[in-house]
């Protein structure tokens, strides 16, 4: 049996028996089995759009080749006498406990929030009623921040292909689609993220997990230069090993891991907001045609450097997506994206932010809690301009040319917009860069600027960082580890997952 890799083109008007009769025809060969290695959509010539295959063939007539094995992650098998409690319920948490579970430890969660079932209601009390709940909404519960969005689980992390594997197989056993495996830029959707994470919740309990939603954490008790226990809303945890994976949000737990000489330091993020636009106008820009049959909503990834120092880009772009009320906390207003598995809404949005270096805009060192209460009070200053969760918006041809939107146009927002200068919302020093990012788009785009921005779009990243010991990665105990987007060292879903993973096997070795 022989294995060789080849290329394919197919139209996406063509049916995908079609793949076979071109496998057939490129190699000669009639009987062969083949796997998809790589797999995506070609829209640089809009006359001729074609799926670009990369496939793995194997056959008898081959006569050489070996079909490469997949890297996977070892586990240690021995059951370890090592309790290791964890904070926090997102991918880096999630994942973690995953592979300590597997390698004999005992393991603690604790979740601030509920389980998913119990946050989706929460959210839509949220939407409907503006009931408010700070335990349960687009950043806190079950499975992180990560599970209401677009789910999206393109890293630019290297070196963790093995961890993206254990990743993979955990959320196809849990129901994920096997599409993930071999997509350009897969992603899950939260419709599919809401299974996954019930799913992947019966896993933890069956591996032995001991899971406390509804739990708070409120504190460290240190002796002898070690974590010796966490307080919590549901008492004392003692164990051996703690990680926290509170995710980039948890201002609370930031200030208590500070408070207790835990060491952050300052680093670069971006701060922006929302663009919207209708799907199909972003579908004729892309494709030149306003759908596809069979294909999903159009994305785009642009990004705008005339600044070095604060670049302009798009993030986590939701194609048939709606823009959310991300905000953790009563009193802050923020946006994120989010859409389903089949991204079959009628509107697309992306973050549009600039990059960021609170040192540079303040002139003066930063202390990492300094920096935490500057950004705490921006997110306050957009909930003060509405005094509500009503988003902030304007029409993108206004922002542009200085002026305020005289109408604007249907939103997936839930709330209502309030027509507002950014100018008087974000800072000076990127203000100009996001109006010359956003004419660069314009440009790039046909019908970019009729669409509308709105919100603050203020977590793409973590605006401080953890410092971690290069070879164990623990941070100032010996015991204790900070993971995630909490550290500052990840972001996104399959970064976060797979900083968590590589903690946990620091701690096993």
């Amino acid at each position: 049996m022989g294995y060789k890799k080849i290329d394919i083109r197919l139209s996406v008007h063509d049916p995908h028996q079609e793949l076979r009769k071109k496998i057939s025809k490129k190699t000669g060969i009639k009987n062969f089995d083949y796997q998809i290695i790589k797999k995506s959509l070609d829209a640089r010539n809009k006359k001729n759009i074609c799926w670009q295959y990369c496939l793995g063939i194997i056959s008898d007539e081959i006569k050489a080749g070996k079909e490469p094995c997949i890297e996977s992650l070892e586990v240690p098998s021995e059951k370890k006498n090592l309790h290791v409690v964890i904070v926090g319920m997102g991918p880096a948490g999630i994942f973690s406990a995953l592979y300590l579970l597997q390698s004999g430890c005992k393991v603690s969660l604790i979740e601030r929030g509920s389980i998913v079932e119990k946050r989706q209601k929460s959210i839509l009390r949220f939407e409907k009623e503006g009931v408010f709940d700070p335990s349960n909404n687009y950043a806190y519960g079950e499975g992180g921040a990560g599970t209401f969005s677009d789910g999206k689980l393109t890293s630019r992390t290297k070196n963790i292909s093995k961890e993206r594997n254990f990743i993979y197989n955990h959320l196809i056993d849990a129901g994920a689609p096997v599409e993930i495996f071999y997509l350009t830029h897969p992603h899950l959707g939260s419709d599919n993220l809401f299974k996954i994470s019930k799913n992947i919740r019966k896993k933890l309990f069956d591996l032995g997990c001991e899971i406390f939603f509804d739990t708070r954490f409120t504190g460290l008790s240190i002796q002898n230069n070690k974590i010796k226990s966490i307080d919590t809303s549901a008492g004392q945890i003692e164990a051996d090993k703690f990680i926290v994976t509170s995710g980039h949000s948890a201002y609370d737990t930031y200030r208590i891991l500070i408070n207790n000489n835990i060491k952050f330091k300052t680093k670069n993020f971006a701060l922006g907001f929302r663009a919207e636009h209708k799907q199909e106008i972003i579908n004729v820009a892309q494709w030149g045609i306003p759908e596809i049959p069979g294909i999903k909503a159009a994305e785009y990834r642009l990004t705008f450097n005339q600044d070095k120092d604060t670049p302009v880009y798009s993030f986590c772009m939701c194609p048939g997506g709606i823009v959310v009320p991300s905000t953790p906390f009563k009193h802050t207003n923020i946006v994120n994206g989010m859409s389903r598995y089949l991204r079959d809404n009628e509107f697309a949005n992306a973050a549009v932010v600039a990059g960021f270096n609170i040192e540079r805009f303040l002139k003066r060192k930063v202390l990492a809690e300094e920096a935490l209460d500057w950004l705490e009070a921006l997110e306050n200053s957009f909930f003060r301009y509405t005094n509500s969760y009503n988003a902030p918006a304007s029409a993108i041809q206004s922002f542009i040319a200085g002026k305020t939107s005289q109408a604007l146009p249907q939103s997936s927002y839930p709330f209502e917009l309030v027509e507002a200068d950014f100018n008087e919302l974000l800072p000076n020093a990127i203000i100009k860069s996001l109006k010359n990012g956003l004419t660069d788009f314009s440009h790039r785009l046909k019908g970019y600027e009729s669409g509308i921005i709105l919100g603050l779009e203020s977590k793409t990243s973590a605006l401080i960082q953890a410092e971690r010991h290069p070879d164990h990665l623990y941070s100032n105990y010996e015991n204790l580890y900070i993971a995630g987007e909490a550290s500052g060292w990840a972001g996104g879903i399959i970064s976060s997952a797979a900083d968590g993973l590589k903690i946990a096997q620091k701690i096993i070795s």
